[in-house]
């Protein structure tokens, strides 16, 4: 791939966004009903290829209870409001009414609260009391902290969640997490990230990791882009991720890293082009936070919202526009792609020829001329 000359000084990779880039139909055609949309990592088969994200907007123990009843994972953020408050509620709503120029100085004092590790236990206990699996994520900087309290509880998968993380982490003042070593002394499957480079997944994947997350600064309330001058288009990053899960299978002799997209994933279309090059499966954030039973109740945000010292993030109304059943099954009465995300990706597949998810990251791909979805 060429380099683009920026200046005398400096030249640079051209990347793509979803937007970008578009599948390209087969000679062959299929019975959407005949298309598997489900997806195996390490003992855990799903149903659909689709992780509810961290994110108090999106995920309360309910609505991971609801996800692994249709058939997908939710993942709990364990270091948010769920494990600060007894009971969240009233402040979920303070939040969603917030007046913007009060939002951040105000969210900020809500996440001060500590952590309570027997709200971590509570939680996690509440979600496996339904007999779907249990997922928890915690950023890198508290997993030390609160990891073997996670998996004392019961969690099936771990998640290390951050804007980045990295296999070879430098400080000079605090002890680095030794992720190889954890990884290595867990009895859990981790699915580590945000990654979004070649080298950068390779490293995690060398680590055990059973999972590797694809992005960094792309979701809808990030403003990491705005604030350090850092993003990654995702088309590019999840292809080159995918490759480095290639490089690493011929590496270890076999060992599959499952590749999930994180972040940029607004449409059903995005959800098609994130398999098409190359990931498994795809963690959804803003997506599923216009469900009308999301916790968020129309609106979204990260933890990067409330960071204490330099907040990258805004809380942003992204409406609610039907049951969580329905914004991934539908029926759809809307024809943008925010509805019957599953029925969409199961057409996709079906109209390109594609019995599985596999099989579909070898779908033609362009590069679109126009800008448009």
């Amino acid at each position: 791939m060429s380099d683009i000359e920026i200046g005398r000084a400096k030249r640079a990779r051209r990347v793509y966004a979803f937007d970008d880039i578009a599948v390209v139909p087969s000679r062959r055609t299929r019975d959407p009903q005949d298309v598997s949309v489900s997806w195996t990592i390490d003992a855990y088969t799903f149903d659909i290829p689709v992780l509810a994200a961290p994110m108090d907007s999106v995920v309360s123990p309910a609505t991971a209870i609801r996800m692994g009843q249709l058939g997908g994972l939710g993942v709990l953020d364990l270091e948010g409001l769920w494990t600060r408050y007894e009971n969240p509620e009233p402040l979920l709503e303070e939040i969603s009414g917030l007046d913007a120029s009060a939002a951040t100085a105000r969210m900020q004092a809500i996440y001060a609260e500590p952590i309570k590790p027997e709200l971590i236990k509570a939680r996690i206990a509440e979600i496996r009391a339904s007999g779907v699996p249990v997922a928890g994520a915690l950023s890198p900087q508290r997993t030390q902290e609160h990891y073997k309290t996670v998996v004392d509880a019961g969690v099936d998968l771990f998640v290390i969640r951050g804007t980045t993380v990295s296999a070879e982490h430098v400080s000079k003042t605090v002890e680095p997490l030794n992720l190889k070593k954890f990884i290595y002394e867990l009895d859990v499957p981790v699915v580590v990230g945000g990654a979004a480079t070649y080298t950068a997944a390779l490293h995690l994947m060398r680590t055990g990791a059973a999972g590797v997350l694809v992005g960094f600064g792309g979701g809808a309330a990030s403003t990491t882009r705005a604030s350090l001058g850092i993003h990654a288009p995702m088309a590019t990053a999840v292809a080159d991720v995918a490759g480095a899960r290639r490089d690493y299978m011929d590496e270890s002799g076999g060992r599959y890293v499952h590749v999930i997209a994180d972040g940029g994933l607004g449409t059903s279309g995005d959800i098609v082009k994130a398999i098409a090059v190359g990931a498994d499966a795809v963690m959804l954030g803003s997506t599923l936070a216009r469900a009308t039973d999301a916790p968020g109740r129309g609106w979204h945000w990260g933890a990067e919202a409330h960071h204490s010292e330099l907040p990258r993030g805004n809380r942003v109304q992204v409406g609610s526009l039907a049951p969580l059943d329905e914004i991934l099954f539908g029926p759809s009465s809307v024809a943008d792609g925010q509805v019957n995300l599953i029925g969409a990706l199961r057409r996709s597949m079906a109209t390109t020829g594609y019995s599985d998810l596999k099989e579909f990251q070898r779908v033609e791909v362009v590069v679109a001329p126009y800008s448009s979805r």
